[in-house]
C-alpha cells in the first residue's frame, strides 16, 4: 500500500512516515522543494501557483494530508496569517482538483485540523459535536473551521475522508513541549497566565498509530478529536513536566498581558482553554499507549 503525505517535512509527517515504513508501506511525500537526499519518493507541488507533479495522485492508495505554515513560527502580521491560511487551503484544493479526475485509485484521505475549532471554551468539556467557536475573532478558530471546509469538496468526490482534530503534540524534536521544556530546564518553569486553561495533549507516536488505524479501518470518516483521554491544566502540566524533569517550579505564573505583549495574538496559543473529550476515538476502539500525560512525559525525557 502506498501513502503520499504532504507536509512530510514536519514534525508530524517525519515520524508518521517511519512509522508507515515500519508498517509494511511504501510512503512518498508531496513537497514545494523535494529533497534529494530523502529516503523517500518525493513529488514536487507549488501550492501558490496551483501546480503539482501529475503523477503525484495516481501514485497513492492514501493520500495524509498535513501541509500548513506552522502557527508557532514568528508573530502572527498580517502577512503571516494569511500564509497560515493559504498553505492549508491551497494544498486541500490542489488534491480535490486532481483526486476529480479518474485516473487515480485513492481509498482514503486524512486531512489534518486542530483543536483550535473549538476556541476558548473554558472549563466545558467539548465534543466533535460541539460547534466551532464561530463567529470569532479566534484566528485559530478560524483558521481550523476553514481548513475542515476545504476538505469538504473531497468528501464530496465519495472518498473516503477523516479529519483529525489534533491536540498539542508532545515531542522533544519540535512543537510546543521543547519551547515549555527549556526555561525549566534553566530552573525558570512557570505556569502561563491563570494555569487554570486546560491544555488537550497527544503522545506524537499515539498520533501516528492513530493515523495508520485510520487509513486500515474504513469505518474510520468524519471529525475525530485527535487528544489523548486526559487532558490537565496548564498548572498542572506544568508540575508534571517539572517532576520527570526533577527541575523546581520556582517562579510565579507568567501573567497573560506579560504573554499578550511578548507573543501578540499568537498568546492565543497558550492562553485557549480547550478540555477535549477522547471518547469518539476510544469508542472505536483505538488504545492510546500514553493515555496519561506523566507516562508521555516520562517516555519521552525519561533519560534526563
Amino acid at each position: 500500500m502506498k501513502v503520499l503525505i504532504t507536509g512530510g517535512t514536519g514534525l508530524i509527517g517525519t515520524r508518521l512516515a517511519e512509522m508507515l515504513i515500519d508498517s509494511g508501506y511504501e510512503v512518498a511525500l508531496l513537497s514545494r522543494e523535494p529533497a534529494k537526499s530523502s529516503h523517500f519518493r518525493s513529488f514536487r507541488w507549488d501550492v501558490q501557483a496551483g501546480t503539482i507533479d501529475e503523477a503525484a495522485v495516481p501514485y497513492a492508495d492514501y493520500i495524509v494530508s498535513l501541509a500548513g505554515a506552522s502557527v508557532a513560527d514568528g508573530k502572527w502580521t498580517d502577512e503571516r496569517k494569511r500564509e497560515i491560511m493559504t498553505s492549508r487551503l491551497g494544498g486541500l484544493a490542489l488534491l480535490a482538483r486532481e483526486l476529480a479526475k479518474p485516473s487515480h485509485h485513492v481509498r482514503a484521505v486524512i486531512s489534518a485540523s486542530a483543536i483550535g475549532i473549538y476556541g476558548d471554551a473554558g472549563d466545558k468539556q467539548v465534543t466533535e459535536e460541539t460547534p466551532p467557536a464561530l463567529p470569532t475573532h479566534d484566528f485559530l478558530a478560524d483558521v481550523s473551521h476553514q481548513w475542515e471546509l476545504a476538505a469538504a469538496p473531497i468528501a464530496a468526490l465519495g472518498i473516503r475522508t477523516v479529519i483529525p482534530r489534533i491536540g498539542v503534540v508532545l515531542s522533544t524534536e519540535g512543537g510546543a513541549l521543547p519551547q515549555m521544556a527549556k526555561p525549566m530546564k534553566l530552573g525558570a518553569g512557570a505556569a502561563l497566565g491563570s494555569g487554570k486553561q486546560y491544555m488537550s495533549w497527544i503522545h506524537l507516536d499515539d498520533l501516528c498509530r492513530l493515523f495508520i488505524a485510520m487509513l486500515e479501518d474504513e469505518s474510520w470518516r468524519g471529525t475525530y478529536n485527535a487528544v489523548a483521554p486526559y487532558p490537565a491544566t496548564n498548572q498542572a502540566f506544568t508540575e508534571v513536566l517539572a517532576g520527570v524533569l526533577h527541575r523546581p517550579l520556582l517562579l510565579p505564573k507568567v501573567p497573560a498581558f506579560g504573554l499578550k505583549l511578548a507573543m501578540g495574538e499568537m498568546s492565543e496559543i497558550v492562553l485557549a482553554s480547550q478540555n477535549v473529550s477522547a471518547a469518539k476515538v476510544l469508542a472505536q476502539g483505538f488504545r492510546f499507549e500514553y493515555p496519561e500525560l506523566r507516562g508521555a512525559l516520562q517516555a519521552l525525557y525519561g533519560g534526563e
